[in-house]
């Protein structure tokens, strides 16, 4: 039985194991590509300008996949933050819509939950039902209501086309209510009777003890709101207010500046996951996401 277990344990591990550098192989391809030369990297990766020619069968063309680079140098990055302020100014771009959104739908998420999951008040539950619904309904489904809506109210080309239905999402709302759900309500009758209001008890009690799943929607909401693409593209025709996300999927031909573009925009995902990590795998267990 012992050796069986270990046997198991032992699988299990390997498979693990070659899932993560699975995953992981991309990530580590971009940043070494990214401390390459523009020569070596016009050489491995020259073929992709050709690959028409090799499927219409006049030649047999292949990439070039290479870990280590022959010669280290930060001459891309040197090119992405110098050379090229359209990244710096759509960086810009994607903090100032993404970092809103976050805190205003935290804020709007908080105070929902709270009412949801504490207050009593006719339609309470019926009225839920009805803000899931709007979660459960795909980007395709509301684009066109969406679009109708920021046309009437005249915020078309406008970052609030984006920050303003961000703010009032109700992904946010249904995550936190499962953490409220789960904490007593003897603490808020504690709270009641010496005194305390819905404010006081909402900033004292609630918040101080749903931290990790505030910790958890920040980082959701800014892995989500940082990759999008389809809203900056539908909503804002100006190139010059669009996010970091459209730059990149719009460099053509500049393979060493993809890669050192690609490794700079996954940076700050990167470390605000590593910087809450532990909060953000708590929060995660204790919702449950529990119906």
């Amino acid at each position: 039985m012992l050796v069986a277990k270990v046997l198991r344990k032992s699988a299990l591990t390997v498979v693990m194991g070659a899932i993560a550098v699975m995953l992981l192989f991309p990530i580590v391809i971009t940043f070494t590509n990214s401390l390459m030369t523009e020569q070596e990297i016009g050489i491995n990766y020259g073929p992709i300008g050709q690959m028409n020619k090799a499927a219409a069968g006049r030649t047999n063309l292949y990439v070039n996949l290479k870990l280590l680079p022959d010669q280290v140098t930060l001459e891309q990055y040197g090119k992405v933050l110098v050379g090229s302020p359209r990244y710096l100014a759509m960086f810009w771009n994607s903090v100032f819509m993404v970092v809103p959104v976050i805190a205003g739908q935290t804020l709007v998420a908080a105070l929902a939950a709270y009412a949801f999951s504490k207050l009593q008040f006719r339609g309470r539950d019926p009225l839920f039902l009805v803000y899931v619904l709007t979660m459960l309904m795909p980007f395709q489904v509301t684009l066109v209501p969406n679009y109708i809506m920021a046309d009437k109210l005249g915020l078309l080309n406008s970052t609030n086309a984006i920050i303003l239905p961000g703010i009032f999402a109700a992904f946010g709302v249904f995550m936190l209510r499962q953490f409220m759900l789960d904490i007593p309500y003897a603490y808020i009758e504690a709270a009641k009777m010496d005194g305390a209001g819905h404010l006081r008890i909402f900033c004292k009690i609630m918040i101080p003890m749903i931290k990790p799943g505030l910790a958890a929607l920040v980082i959701l909401l800014f892995v989500d709101y940082w990759n999008m693409v389809e809203q900056p593209l539908i909503f804002l025709d100006d190139p010059f207010q669009q996010p970091l996300s459209v730059y990149l999927s719009r460099i053509n031909g500049e393979m060493g500046i993809a890669f050192a573009a690609s490794m700079l925009y996954m940076a700050p995902m990167v470390l605000l996951f590593l910087y809450a990590e532990t909060h953000f795998i708590e929060g995660i267990q204790l919702s449950g996401i529990k119906g």
